[in-house]
């Protein structure tokens, strides 16, 4: 393939791919998310993206990039198992220490922050490789060392900490997965929220034997002593190891290689073609991808906008400073450099938010508000509980399937998708007055949970260009943290006895649906630059 016919690729709706001795046909388009005039992306970086995209296309899915698809799914599995392991022990810590639950919640969704802000910043500064090795090694060493608390002070800041790391997964391991796989299976992104549904039900599976069988009858720290209360303490031992398994496997069995995208955008475009040709060698096949080539196109994208002279901030003097260079706006700005793409990026950051607080409002509420309505829930013994706890985790797998369908149809795309998935179901659960009802809604609730979520976490990625992309993701991921330490809050200090919390968290999800309608990019059928 000439310098020319890689440049015509943006254009080719059918390509050639090459691999395993036959030549396949993919129908894709691999022009950018983004109309060129208006994303205010430099058109050097643009006219190179697309290379790098036509080679990882020409590539196609292969060993490396299913091998993507497990490893980054570690990082969805976090995210919603460390929520789901703070609920389960969250009845025998307060049995066993004596305070307001909250606080527990309160210093878990400080630490998701923290995680969300700095490791997205973090993997546009240093790179993708670091980042995405380190988070879940956190998670698991203070995970572990929760288990051994003397106190609910000790438990909340170490909840807190073992969530900077939980909180910097699904900035970083988005980013990562998009920039390895071709524009005809981008789509996974979204099915990688099945592993979300995988972390939630593992750790109902496990949580069942341990703290149902090793947790205090007792309610109050003097009728439930810590002899007599292991199993929460057993539970935070084997996430906290699990947690260190998979480190192990994404560290020592599999290796990540650095972005190309991130690489060539900071300059070093030697380095971004060999990363390609490694992954075409662990697929078994070959790239006709050289460093002529980017080198070629970043020079006609220059010669025609004009900018041939322009400071684009490749030199190899360049990238050096820039590793040295503190957090600040350089990342910041370019996603709202036109008004076009800063509508975009604002109403991404409102989204996020709304859902951050939605979510964990009718999580936190909504039990309450139906006991308070007279509803019925049962013997409310354990095995009631964690049966009710494994079945709606099970609901959540098919819908993180169905999310991966729906934003590939036509009409319907990534902004339908998550139009659609808002809550009906959530209105539906203030009518339950019996444990069973209660399990029903739940279940369709879960299960539309799943496909917005799986949604929200493809499309942000997507719609954010590569050398600011962890920077975007850490925004928006910033956005639904900070408005997530605001139910905890309000959980402290509001009047329980009122139903206005459910009725407002419902309202935000009907807004968010909205919104995501007004997102002026659709990426269905594009490649992501």
């Amino acid at each position: 393939m000439s310098v020319a016919d890689a440049n015509s690729l943006k254009d080719q709706k059918d390509v050639d791919v090459e691999g395993g001795g036959k030549n396949t046909q993919f129908h894709v388009e691999t022009q950018d998310v983004f109309d060129e005039a208006e994303s205010g992306i430099d058109p050097v970086y643009q006219a190179k993206a697309r290379i790098l995209n036509d080679a990882f296309q020409e590539l196609g899915m292969g060993k490396y990039q299913w091998w993507l698809f497990v490893v980054t799914g570690f990082g969805w599995f976090s995210d919603n198992l460390w929520p789901i392991v703070t609920s389960l022990i969250l009845a025998p810590v307060v049995a066993e220490f004596g305070f307001q639950g909250p606080w527990l919640k309160l210093g878990q969704n400080v630490g998701l922050l923290v995680g969300a802000a700095f490791w997205g910043v973090a993997c546009d500064v240093w790179g993708r490789q670091w980042a995405f090795n380190i988070t879940l090694f956190i998670t698991g060493v203070f995970a572990v060392a929760a288990g051994g608390s003397p106190g609910w002070i000790a438990l909340c800041s170490l909840a807190a900490v073992w969530s900077i790391g939980v909180g910097g997964n699904l900035p970083v391991d988005s980013a990562v997965f998009l920039e390895f796989i071709p524009a005809s299976h981008q789509y996974l992104l979204t099915v990688l929220s099945i592993w979300w549904a995988f972390g939630q039900l593992i750790g109902s599976l496990i949580a069942w034997p341990l703290i149902a069988n090793f947790s205090c009858a007792g309610t109050e720290p003097s009728t439930c002593p810590r002899s007599e209360n292991q199993g929460w303490r057993y539970f935070m031992y084997t996430m906290g190891g699990l947690m260190l398994l998979l480190f192990i496997i994404r560290f020592f069995v599999f290796h990540l290689y650095e972005s190309p995208k991130y690489l060539m955008g900071r300059g070093r475009d030697e380095e971004a073609v060999e990363v390609v040709k490694k992954v075409a060698a662990y697929n078994g096949r070959e790239t006709s991808l050289t460093l002529e080539m980017l080198q070629e196109a970043g020079r006609l994208a220059a010669t025609e906008k004009d900018v041939a002279n322009i400071d684009v901030d490749t030199s190899a003097k360049a990238a050096a400073l820039r590793k040295l260079q503190k957090f600040d706006v350089g990342h910041v700005k370019p996603l709202f450099a036109t008004r076009k793409l800063a509508y975009s990026t604002s109403l991404l950051i409102i989204l996020w938010a709304l859902i951050g607080l939605a979510f964990p409002l009718y999580n936190g509420f909504v039990t309450f508000f139906l006991q308070t309505r007279g509803a019925d829930f049962g013997d409310g013994s354990v095995y009631t509980t964690y049966r009710n706890q494994v079945i709606i985790s099970v609901i959540g797998v098919p819908g993180a399937l169905l999310a991966g369908w729906l934003v590939e149809l036509p009409y319907l795309g990534r902004k339908g998708t998550l139009a659609i998935s808002t809550r009906v179901f959530l209105f539906a659960g203030t009518t339950a007055r019996t444990s069973d009802a209660l399990l029903g809604w739940n279940c369709g609730y879960t299960f539309t949970s799943n496909v917005m979520y799986g949604v929200l976490y493809a499309v942000s990625p997507e719609l954010f260009p590569t050398k600011d992309r962890g920077t975007g993701n850490a925004i928006v991921a910033t956005a639904n943290r900070v408005f997530g330490i605001m139910a905890p809050i309000i959980a402290l200090y509001a009047d329980l006895s009122t139903p206005v919390p459910i009725y407002v968290s419902g309202a935000l999800f009907l807004v968010s649906g909205f919104i995501a309608l007004l997102l002026p990019f659709e990426p269905r059928g594009k490649a992501s630059l």
